[in-house]
């Protein structure tokens, strides 16, 4: 079986196997009371308070049973990439269970997720500067030749590690939202992924492409598991996928860009998510300078929906940017 077959198996098992997981986690969620508490300044979303949250373990339970089950853990980087979405999506469960705990919209302090969050992402860079697959070098893409990081690699991707983590997070405040950027963004990746094992099949280079193999069929199974999270997430969302799920997507995200060695692509197709994190810093600056707000509200998206836009519309543009930004990069790589 071809490592394309594999491909296409695993997001249909992954989908259905996420179609069958999500009622019973958004009943669980519901017995357990864990329902999502909505910022008070968020008056738009006062109707949402109390929607069950932890569906993010939809599509981490999903992808994560399906690249098992395709031998994904035997493979130094499938087995990295699965780790560090696990480690993530960790530390995000304990924030969301802190928050529902205590029955309040803060979980663990910000300098405590950035802390988990360095130390995660500090093993996953080291493992990446040390490994053969992927080393120091990035592509610089548009022609360029790669960089080599040297040591400073490692720092570089530690930060790719927090700041799309995130950014991911920042964006998940939409029903759809960052479930169909997610899924877009994956999808990409799972081309690249597809691309570059291609190359290096033809070229004999069967380790290497072994490992790319891995990397495809992780991303067409958290594809698949993303998928049937959003049927529920969907406007209006039965289930929220929480900082358990935004994390642990941030961290994939993250970790297959620098593991193909496209960190910048990364950033280019998730634009998405670089605007969330550009809109919030421009309003935190502004108002600590000025005491004057440049957006309604920040992220982006809550200023959008402020302004008369419908949120279902911005989760759609959103993910359609996305799918744009994602055909561009295909074309500069």
């Amino acid at each position: 079986m071809s490592a394309f077959d594999k491909a296409l198996i695993a997001v249909t098992a992954a989908f259905f196997a996420g179609m069958l997981l999500a009622p019973f986690i958004i009943s669980a969620a519901g017995r357990l009371k864990a329902g999502q508490s909505v910022l008070v300044y968020v008056h738009q979303h006062e109707k949402k308070e109390g929607t069950p949250t932890f569906g993010g373990l939809i599509f981490i339970f999903a992808a994560t049973a399906v690249s098992a089950a395709f031998g994904v853990f035997s493979r130094e980087l499938g087995r990295m990439l699965m780790l560090v979405f696990l480690g993530y999506g960790l530390i995000g469960f304990t924030d969301d269970f802190i928050k529902i705990k205590l029955r309040r919209n803060k979980g663990l302090s910000a300098w405590q997720k950035i802390l988990f969050q360095l130390a995660a992402g500090g093993i996953a860079a080291w493992f990446a500067y040390k490994s053969d697959y992927v080393g120091s070098a990035i592509f610089l893409n548009f022609g360029l030749e790669p960089a080599d990081l040297g040591a400073w690699y490692v720092p570089f991707a530690a930060v790719v590690f927090v700041a799309m983590s995130n950014a991911v997070n920042l964006t998940d405040g939409l029903d759809g939202l960052a479930g169909g950027t997610g899924t877009v963004y994956i999808a990409f990746f799972a081309l690249i992924a597809a691309t570059m094992y291609a190359s290096a099949a033809k070229l004999g280079d069967t380790l290497y492409a072994a490992e790319l193999e891995s990397v495809l069929i992780a991303a067409a199974s958290l594809a698949g598991g993303l998928m049937a999270f959003l049927i529920f997430n969907a406007p209006k969302a039965s289930v929220f996928m929480g900082d358990t799920g935004s994390l642990a997507l941030g961290a994939f995200f993250a970790a297959i860009a620098l593991f193909t060695k496209n960190p910048f692509i990364g950033a280019f197709i998730g634009i998405t998510y670089v605007v969330s994190c550009i809109s919030v810093i421009i309003q935190v600056v502004s108002f600590k300078l000025r005491k004057k707000r440049v957006f309604l509200m920040a992220p982006l998206h809550h200023h959008l929906e402020l302004k008369g836009m419908n949120e279902s519309k911005i989760s759609a543009v959103y993910a359609i940017v996305t799918a744009v930004m994602g055909v561009v990069a295909l074309t500069v790589i």
